[in-house]
Order: C-alpha cells, then structure tokens, then sequence
C-alpha cells in the first residue's frame, strides 16, 4: 500500500504552491529577508548588495562582520550546511545577537535542523517580536517539525503586519496548504503485515505428569491421554491488521480497528488456532483527560473449526499529570460463547477492572509501567469448577539501545480462585499464573522491524492436571503501511 507520509505529501504541495524547495527559501532564506525588509526594523549595519540582512534589528552583543558575510555567502551559495556548522561553533559566544542569531536560525532550518532553527529565531523575536522575516522563518520551522498548529498561528500573525501584495498572496497559499493537510490529518490509518516462527514446548498449556491421582475415586491412580499432556512445536504464525481513526471535533473522535491472525503448529496441527478481532469507539478528551468507549467483537477457531465467539465493550479514563507521567482507568465486559454443544458448559461471562500508570524517563524515549486488575469469570452453564474470581499484576518497561534498536521486559502474576469444588479432586481450584517476556526491536526502517522474544510462563494450580509451564521463544518480521 506504499503510501508517502502526511508531510511528505504538504513538502510537495507547498514546493508547488510557494516554492518552498527552490530559491524562494533553499538558498538561505534570501526572498524571505528581501520580503521582510519593507517592514523590519532597520539596524545600524550599513546595507550593501552582498548582505541580505542588513534591514535585520540592532544587536546588543558585536559579532564580527567577517563572521556574518562567510556564513551569508554559504547560504547564497546553498551550503546551509557548512554555514550551519561554523555558526553553531559561535553560539556561546554570540548568543544575543539578533544578525548573528537570525543567521543561524535561517542556517539550521535550510540545513535540516528545525529544532535547532526554533531556538535562535526565538532569541531574535524576543527582540523584536514584529520582525517578519524572523517570525516567517519560525513557521516554517514549525511546520518543518510538524508543528501546523504553530506554524499557522505565525503565519497569521505575519499577514497582520501588512506585508506587501506579493508575499500576502503567498503566505494565503501557505495558510491554504496547511489548512488542507490539517483537515487530512482527521482521519490517519495503520495497517500491519507480520510474519512468525518460533518454538514452543507447550502448544497446549498441558501438564508434564502423566499419572495423576484422583481423590474421588480413592486416590486411584489414572495415566493422562498423551493429547493431554505437555506438547513442544515449531509453529508459524501469519498476522494481518490494521487501524482508523477519525477527528470530528477538537475533543471528539471516533475509531476502529481490526486483526486477523493464524497459527500453525509443525505436524499438530489439532493445536492451529486462529482468529478475528474487531473494534470500535469513540473518544473524549478535554485538557488533561480522555475518556474512551469502544465496543469489541472477536471469533476463535482451534484446529481450523470455529471455536468460540467473544463480544462485549470497554472504557477507559485516561488522565496525563504531565507531559511524563500518565494514569490509565480501564475496565471491560464481555461474553465468550463456545460453538460445540460439547463444549458450552464453559460459556463464560469477563468482567475486569483495573488502573495503570506510565513513565516516560527523561531521555523520553524509555518508558516504564505497572498495572493492576481485578477480574471475574462468571460461569454461566455450571462448568467443572464454577466461577474465578482474581487480580493480576504487571511491571515492564521498554528502553533504546541505539538509534535502531530497543529492548522491552514486562513480568505478570495472576491468581485465579474458583467457587465450585470440582468432582473429581474434591477441592476447590486455586491458580497462580506467573509470566515473562524478554524481547527487542530493531528497526531497520521506519516500516521495517524486526521482534526476537522469548516468553515464560508457569501455572501452579491445587488441582495437578491445570499446573503446567511453557516457553516460547520466535523471531517476528513486521511491515506497517502508514
């Protein structure tokens, strides 16, 4: 589906609209200073032909004039670069010198660096706010960062100076530009294609111990069908997905969602599973807040035969203390019916209800979190052992180890209490599930990942035949469209 991105798409519109990619802004930012020149405070720098910027406003810290004409011929010449380089070595220096910081502003954002560009053309408008040539070039910046928002807002703030005819009508066509990617910008998709092998020793999450003793029956000893016992498998997994989500409003949107998946065990094939899941909802959010409703369906099949169905909905609250720090109120209901009439004693009804909170470490790449739920599984056609009600636990967190790579942890623990004493032990079910996830990223492009992970897991239950443990070790290709 190879689409180009959001801003890939505005860079185009706006080359064709204004010129953005050819002498207008390329070579230094030159018509930009010549168009602010009508209305910029002149400074005390006598004007000459080489100097574009003589009509800039005074400056309190001297920089030297040899300094200011090598990087404004490199910026005519259209090497931003190199102009960007032997400015940036001053700025200790010359930081405050609105010639000198306008320079490297225009240098930065012509060289590639924004974020660097925002910094020096601030110095400059807290100088002289109403200098246009600056505040233009700050717009530009912001929209090379993707920032429409600010970009616009400088943009306007420009068209209120009364600039000349010729740079009104082409600050209108920049304005339109943006208000045509940001209408763009309400509805955004993801789709995914992923691709996994792997190995695991327990296809079937099954016990190890083939005889079990059975208290109903006196303790008489009983050897397990070898179906039901703990199975290792090569497996292949193949995966399909995707996403959509639509701004109405500044504080409403709506969303959807849909995942398909299919699993095939290595000569067991009685273990394939797949299925389909799907979702819809809608959001909220007023300042720090977000509230969220979606409603979800989903269809399971074991060993290629429809299995069971699941369908419920959710909600969240989501509230941000600061840019750094996150807390997640969730909570979801929803009924899981089997197919075969075999097997719809276990028709079971989910509710769960839990919080988590979320880090973002000052590097703002590496995240941390914890979570905690509490979940009730109630029978609806007297299974074996009734009804579970428990909690679970969960701790991880993700780190960068390079510019391509990450690597992510996260550890849970579940316990699982059953109401019903079963039959044949003579007690009631008790379950702790205790899980481990080790894995990494690597992004060999921005579509491109590659997953190797290796997942623990062990139930020790009171009843033998439900105590089990399991490792799971794959390697994941992931393409997405975005």
């Amino acid at each position: 589906m190879g689409r180009m991105s959001l801003r890939s798409f505005i860079a185009i519109v706006l080359s064709l609209l204004v010129g953005m990619q050819g002498s207008v802004y390329a070579a230094g930012g030159v018509v930009i200073r010549a168009f602010s020149s009508p209305f910029a405070k002149p400074t005390s720098v006598a004007a000459t032909p080489e100097k574009q910027v003589s009509n800039e406003p005074s400056v309190k810290v001297d920089a030297p004039d040899e300094l200011l004409r090598d990087a404004e011929a490199l910026l005519n010449n259209g090497k931003a670069e190199e102009a960007f380089q032997l400015l940036s070595a001053k700025d200790f220096e010359y930081a405050g010198n609105t010639e000198f910081d306008y320079l490297l502003g225009i240098a930065a954002l012509d060289s590639g660096h924004p974020d660097k560009a925002t910094l020096a053309l601030e110095r400059v408008l807290a100088v002289d706010p109403n200098f246009a040539g600056a505040r233009l070039d700050m717009a530009r910046s912001y929209f090379h960062l993707g920032d429409l928002s600010r970009a616009k807002t400088e943009l306007e703030m420009v068209m209120k100076q009364e600039p000349p005819e010729a740079a009104r009508i082409t600050i209108e066509k920049y304005l339109g530009a943006i208000d045509s990617a940001e209408e763009a910008r309400k509805t955004r998709y993801s789709v995914y294609l992923e691709g996994t092998v792997g190995r695991d020793t327990n296809v079937n999450n099954s016990t190890s111990q083939s005889d079990v003793a059975i208290p109903a029956f006196g303790d008489l000893v009983f050897t397990l069908n070898p179906t039901s016992l703990k199975t290792p498998a090569t497996y292949f997994m193949g995966a399909i997905g995707g996403e959509v989500s639509h701004t109405l409003t500044d504080q409403w949107s709506v969303n959807g969602g849909v995942d398909l998946r299919q699993r095939n065990n290595h000569k067991m094939p009685s273990y394939d599973f797949g299925s389909l899941d799907a979702r819809v909802g809608a959001a909220f959010a007023t300042g720090n807040e977000v509230f969220r409703l979606g409603l979800t369906w989903g269809f399971y099949e074991q060993a290629h035969l429809k299995n069971r169905n699941a369908y419920g909905f959710t909600g969240g609250w989501q509230h941000n203390f600061n840019p750094k720090n996150q807390l997640n109120v969730f909570g979801q209901y929803g009924k899981n019916r089997y197919s075969d009439p075999t097997y719809q004693v276990n028709d079971f009804n989910l509710s769960v209800v839990g919080a988590g909170l979320l880090h973002i470490l000052d590097d703002g790449q590496s995240v941390l979190f914890a979570s905690v739920n509490g979940l009730k599984e109630g029978a609806v056609n007297d299974r074996a052992d009734g009804s579970k009600s428990g909690y679970g636990l969960r701790l991880g967190g993700q780190a960068p180890v390079s510019d391509a790579v990450e690597v992510f942890a996260n550890v849970g623990y579940q316990r699982g209490r059953y109401d019903k004493e079963n039959l044949a032990f003579l007690i009631k079910r008790d379950d702790k599930l205790v899980d481990l996830s080790l894995g990494a990223s690597w992004h060999l492009t921005k579509l491109w990942t590659i997953r190797p992970q290796i997942a623990y897991s062990r139930n020790k239950s009171n009843i033998a035949i439900y105590s089990f443990d399991r490792i799971d070790a794959s390697m994941t290709v992931r393409r997405d469209f975005r």
